[in-house]
């Protein structure tokens, strides 16, 4: 079960510290005290400072950086990915863990494996009304066991 207290302090660390540029486009889970980060981030420099200061928490036992270093400026398109992750890892009916989110140019793309269709269908619908996203791409293929 995800420590949501561990996930709210390692966002209110990253909101306090001044050196971390727009620390809302990272996306937090959390699973018996290991951390993964998640969302796009200018440099390599702020990746590392993302793990360390999410590592400072109390209640981090390690962190998984799945973090993308892309030094061009797409704040609006970097924004909306950490705001993708979020929805999708907040949302139950969603293995967060197996969906990834591009978005270029406001064009939001999601893709991974699910088991079922519901699982897809649920992570559209979860990020369906966000803003600044002009459409959405499904590209989450369901794997189910023993079709093939």
């Amino acid at each position: 079960m995800p420590d949501n207290q561990v996930i709210d302090d390692v966002r209110a660390r990253y909101e306090r510290d001044s050196r971390l540029e727009h620390p809302a486009v990272m996306a937090i889970s959390e699973r018996a005290g290991t951390v993964t980060l998640r969302g796009t981030v200018h440099s390599l420099h702020q990746r590392h400072l993302a793990i360390e200061v999410a590592k400072s928490v109390r209640g981090v036992r390690a962190v998984e950086d799945e973090l993308v270093v892309d030094p061009r400026d797409h704040w609006e398109d970097a924004e909306a990915r950490g705001a993708a992750l979020n929805a999708l890892i907040a949302d139950p009916d969603v293995p967060a863990e197996t969906i990834d989110v591009t978005v270029a140019d406001g064009w939001l793309t999601l893709s991974g494996r699910v088991k079922h269709q519901s699982e897809s269908n649920a992570a559209f619908e979860a990020v369906q009304g966000l803003p600044r996203v002009g459409g959405i791409t499904n590209k989450i293929l369901v794997v189910t066991a023993g079709a093939g």
